[in-house]
């Protein structure tokens, strides 16, 4: 295996690692998924059936990015041919273990959103929101400066969508939807009924966004007990979002 393929696979395995600890309550048994993007149109992505908290390097399967991100543009995707379709996109075609169901939604973001490392996870602060009657009124605004500077200016959000290709698509359309508006990639995807994706240009930054998130989760919650949240205006969450001292600690945090 070349140096570069696996530095990158080190780094996604300390990654999920962290994320899988049990006392962070982000994932339990086989819940989540990371990704990440090697740099020569392969990526590594978790597979079915492993555990973060228990990763290794065997637990992740190299793909080509190419294939997979192609499997979006058709019109219909059968679990089957799904499968197929997964295999034939390996790197090592004699490998047995099969990707995550997810892996077409991960090759796209590291592919069309230009980042790195992805993780997606089911905090229990998140789904709490996530399985709500609220959640669209609940995410709908923006609670305390850290949470813009780590994890943007507002999440990209996908109703609840069957999990493998019909999720993927319909988290490519949020992606590009949110893009379009904000002039970035979102940082934080959520899943109405399913979970949190977080995307960084490194291992640290997914780290941050997902625990910024949780956090934000957690105070959303508990505003509940005092009349409900008490959002920051749009004009405050513009001058956060864009204050030259706030672009530089964005920077510093993620480890850039």
């Amino acid at each position: 295996m070349d140096e570069q393929a696996l530095a990158t696979l080190d780094s996604l395995v300390a990654m999920s690692l962290e994320l899988g600890r049990s006392e962070r309550d982000l994932v339990i048994l086989g819940e989540g998924n990371t990704s990440a993007d090697v740099g020569d149109g392969t990526f590594w992505v978790k597979a079915s059936g492993t555990q973060l908290a228990q990763a290794t390097p065997s637990s992740f399967v190299r793909l080509r990015l190419d294939p997979v991100c192609a499997i979006a543009e058709r019109t219909s995707c059968t679990d089957r041919d799904l499968k197929v379709l997964l295999d034939e996109a390996r790197v090592d075609s004699g490998d047995p273990r099969r990707p995550s169901v997810e892996t077409v939604l991960h090759a796209l973001a590291l592919r069309e959103m230009g980042v790195r490392f992805i993780a997606h996870t089911h905090p229990v602060a998140v789904n709490a929101v996530m399985c709500s009657q609220a959640v669209e009124l609940a995410i709908s605004g923006r609670l305390f400066p850290d949470e813009i500077v780590v994890c943007g200016p507002a999440p990209a959000y996908v109703p609840y969508t069957d999990p493998g290709f019909e999720l993927a698509v319909a988290v490519r359309e949020a992606m590009h939807i949110y893009a379009e508006e904000w002039g970035m990639p979102p940082k934080v995807i959520l899943m109405q009924n399913h979970g949190l994706i977080a995307l960084g240009a490194s291992p640290q930054e997914v780290d941050n966004i997902t625990s910024m998130y949780v956090k934000t989760c957690r105070v959303l919650l508990g505003t509940a007990a005092l009349g409900g949240a008490h959002y920051l205006t749009p004009a405050n969450v513009d001058r956060i979002h864009t204050r030259p001292d706030e672009l530089y600690r964005r920077r510093a945090l993620a480890g850039q």
